[in-house]
């Protein structure tokens, strides 16, 4: 099995503002760093990003923004629901808090996943 990669300062950065919020909960999606609300994953460090669960609307007008790409985990299909943010500065996430803020919203809204 092949190295699981992901940015530590990403991690790090995310987690200060993600983990704040009531609800969140760290955790691990294939061995990566996860978040989840309501047991429900809506993102995930990933290699050189951050994969993040919106609203297929925002997902379409997002893509091809400065560093946004389809979130495609191990070369798999674009999901319509998923989007990489991809920032070479770990800090640079904070400008994407309100993306994140309308992931939880948008998952939140799916309901409590059944154990």
């Amino acid at each position: 099995m092949s190295e699981i990669k992901y940015n530590p300062q990403h991690k790090e950065i995310i987690d200060s503002f993600l983990l704040a919020v009531p609800g969140v909960s760290p955790g691990k999606m294939f061995g990566y760093p996860a978040y989840y609300i309501n047991r429900r994953l809506f993102a995930c460090l990933y290699e050189d990003g951050v994969g993040v669960k919106v609203p297929t609307k925002l997902a379409d007008d997002l893509i091809g923004k400065e560093g946004i790409v389809h979130f495609q985990p191990m070369g798999k299909a674009k999901m319509k629901e998923w989007i990489q943010l991809n920032r070479e500065n770990s800090a640079d996430y904070l400008n994407d808090q309100g993306i994140f803020e309308e992931s939880i919203r948008f998952v939140s809204s799916l309901g409590d996943k059944k154990k």
